[in-house]
């Protein structure tokens, strides 16, 4: 914790009042003043977040069918194209057979097209037959390879329809819920996902700031690309007030600011090895930001008037109140000073809620 260098001395206050027989008496009280400094300061800010994994994808059954076999369980944690459950193929099977059938037939059907315009093609070339009967084969040879690449196509579908009856992960993972079981129905239109796979390797935070925020953070590195290259590590403080054991880093930083809500969002990513952060959670982001030279002043020097924070000052031997514009310390004790003093301003450190503006303040004794 940085300590707050300041001189500390004794001022009188003069007050004013009156007696009975309308004479004026003084009363003095002795107060500590303090000297404006600049002083190094390490400072704590807290963030509410929300924290997901880098990403969790929504599993939906690409056909329709009634599942026959669950292979994993909640919870399970899964490889990219993992099988989760297996959808009635009968259906499927018959189609690709159908299909397969099919392209069959069309190859047959191509083959003796193609035989029959040879066939034409020499009774045409010995000018046995006209030139119409001939385009006629060479129309007829075209409708039936067409019908073929329509049939491969069909068979495609077929095949890739059965292929689909096995609900495979898209990427490594753990499962989620699984509302669906054996024997239940399921299709691509169904309102709920079969289940989402969280890859929670690592995790993200999202939160949000103030551009007021951001800006001043930023300042210190000259600009937000620096910021996120070069800040240090941040921590996470979980729902139950535990810290986690392993820091992460700012990623992004979003390059629009929310127009109702004035802040801009941010994410910070944190390793998870062994699954501690659960997708879904809520934690507090903690970043620490520091400077080299700040005015550091007690809050019991100050006091609040109308959402205001004022400190009085000691100008000409009379009080000055100085209206303040300051960031809270995380210690509960100080403010950061941002606008309102400067250094070798002497300030009323306590008790400055019997101050008023322009009361004689007489310095009494310093010591330093």
């Amino acid at each position: 914790m940085n300590k707050l260098i300041f001189m500390t001395c004794g001022v009188c206050i003069a007050l004013a009042g009156c007696n009975t027989d309308n004479k004026e008496k003084e009363t003095a009280q002795s107060l500590p003043v303090l000297i404006v400094s600049r002083t190094p300061v390490e400072m704590l800010e807290s963030f509410t977040a929300s924290i997901r994994g880098r990403q969790d994808v929504e599993i939906m059954p690409e056909v329709s069918g009634r599942i026959v076999r669950l292979c994993v369980k909640e919870g399970e944690s899964v490889n990219k194209g993992q099988v989760l459950a297996i959808i009635d193929q009968v259906p499927y099977q018959a189609a690709l057979r159908t299909a397969t059938a099919n392209v069959s037939a069309a190859n047959v059907r191509v083959e003796t097209a193609r035989i029959e315009l040879q066939g034409k093609q020499s009774l045409f070339d010995e000018n046995v037959i006209s030139d119409y009967e001939l385009s006629l084969a060479n129309n007829r040879l075209a409708v039936a390879i067409a019908e073929l690449e329509q049939a491969k196509a069909e068979e495609t579908n077929a095949r890739n329809s059965l292929s689909y009856t096995e609900i495979k992960s898209p990427s490594n993972g753990v499962v989620g819920t699984l509302p669906y079981r054996i024997g239940s129905l399921v299709s691509p239109d169904m309102s709920q996902p079969f289940t989402v796979v969280s890859d929670n390797t690592e995790m993200y935070a999202y939160f949000s700031m103030s551009e007021n925020k951001l800006r001043r953070l930023s300042s210190n590195y000259s600009s937000i690309d620096k910021m996120i290259e070069e800040m240090p590590e941040i921590t996470l403080q979980l729902n139950d007030g535990s810290s986690y054991s392993h820091t992460g880093h700012v990623e992004t930083v979003s390059g629009v600011v929310n127009s109702t809500t004035g802040t801009v969002q941010v994410k910070a990513l944190f390793p998870n090895p062994d699954r501690e952060l659960l997708s879904g959670t809520i934690g507090n982001v903690v970043i620490t930001s520091s400077s080299d030279s700040a005015i550091v002043l007690p809050i019991t020097s100050t006091v609040e008037i109308q959402d205001k924070t004022i400190a009085y000052r000691l100008k000409d031997g009379r009080a000055e109140a100085v209206y303040l514009d300051v960031d809270r310390m995380d210690d509960g004790s100080n403010f950061i000073v941002k606008k309102g003093l400067s250094v070798g301003d002497t300030i009323i450190a306590e008790g400055v809620g019997l101050i008023r503006e322009g009361m004689d303040i007489k310095l009494k004794t310093v010591t330093r």
